[in-house]
């Protein structure tokens, strides 16, 4: 018999039950349950171990600090390499020693204090109009060109996911060029950022821009969205360009775990860790949040090889994250959401 138990929690910050038993690992997501779900059942069925979920779309740093040693989570899961770092600074996560998940994750997508581990990988991409755009490959640089002014759209530039790939830009160029193209960008924009990825698709379909920048998974998430078909056109009128696809690499960001700090049930935990970094487990997420898994031997789904090759730019994350506060830094300084 399947035993799974769950619990999801959007606004009240309501306490999981304090009492444990060995047979069961706490959870602390900021994924939507459903997403998760799949993934957690195939968990249970495979080690009888029940799961329990507190789903926190905001506040999950607070929440475990505020808690303290009295937390009843076992692992968090979450998503931008910036969100895992904070969990490590702030002191609520513990280190993890597992040859299991260190061989099944590359180094690049894991902390070298084994505090947080990669997931799933998005790539940070171009959406182009099918119908404006001929060309199929691009590179980063190329977005601060003249020939793109007034054509581009993006979300807010102090979103941690536009950091990211700023910071990116920092590692790769140094920070006098990170500017210089970010000012580039800047002139190029058709419209104040604002919104999320999937806004700026519909900014294509709308004929405002010609060009955006979002993540690979919102692709999946608008061409299968049956409650939202406006959705289906939005994705539908563009096509996906990888940048610098033939150089460095096109910068890539992760979905992650962690085992909290005070983890009630470290066995329980460890086995769940290990199982989500196994290639079975890999395809079932990589399947419900069309991104790409990072265990060598998994496949993306058939609806994200689709979009096309993926070649990641091997910058370690860590570098990244290092480089997030000057990122934020420019983005002011050149007045990028202005």
């Amino acid at each position: 018999m399947k035993l799974t138990f769950r619990v999801a929690i959007v606004a009240a910050f309501v306490l999981l039950p304090a009492a444990t038993s060995a047979s069961e690992v706490n959870i602390y997501s900021s994924r939507q349950p459903e997403l998760i779900a799949p993934l957690l059942d195939a968990f249970s069925e495979e080690t009888g171990i029940r799961t329990r979920v507190l789903n926190l779309s905001n506040g999950l740093v607070e929440r475990l600090k505020a808690e303290g040693r009295n937390s009843p989570a076992d692992v968090v899961l979450t998503v931008d390499i910036g969100r895992l770092i904070a969990l490590k600074d702030a002191g609520v996560t513990q280190a993890v020693e597992s040859a299991v998940i260190k061989a099944n994750i590359p180094a690049q997508f894991r902390d070298t204090e084994n505090n947080w581990f990669g997931l799933t990988m998005r790539a940070r991409v171009v959406y182009a109009s099918r119908e404006r755009v001929t060309q199929n490959s691009i590179t980063y640089a190329e977005l601060a060109e003249p020939k793109w002014a007034e054509r581009i759209c993006t979300r807010s530039g102090q979103h941690p996911y536009n950091i990211a790939l700023f910071a990116s830009i920092i590692a790769n160029e140094g920070e006098e060029a990170a500017e210089q193209w970010l000012r580039g960008l800047k002139a190029n924009l058709a419209r104040s950022p604002s919104g999320n990825d999937r806004a700026q698709a519909q900014g294509i379909f709308s004929g405002e821009c010609d060009l955006a920048i979002g993540y690979t998974y919102y692709v999946g998430l608008m061409r299968t969205n049956a409650k939202n078909p406006e959705q289906q056109e939005w994705e539908a009128s563009m096509k996906v360009l990888f940048p610098d696809a033939n150089e460095r690499g096109t910068h890539v960001n992760i979905s992650g775990m962690a085992m909290a700090a005070h983890a009630p049930n470290p066995e329980e935990a460890l086995a769940l860790m290990e199982f989500l970094s196994s290639v079975r487990a890999q395809e079932i997420y990589a399947q419900s949040v069309y991104e790409y898994p990072l265990t060598p031997g998994a496949k993306p789904s058939e609806l994200v090889s689709s979009m096309g090759e993926l070649k990641p730019d091997p910058l370690p994350l860590e570098t990244i994250a290092d480089l997030r506060n000057t990122a934020s830094r420019l983005v002011d300084k050149v007045g990028f959401n202005d």
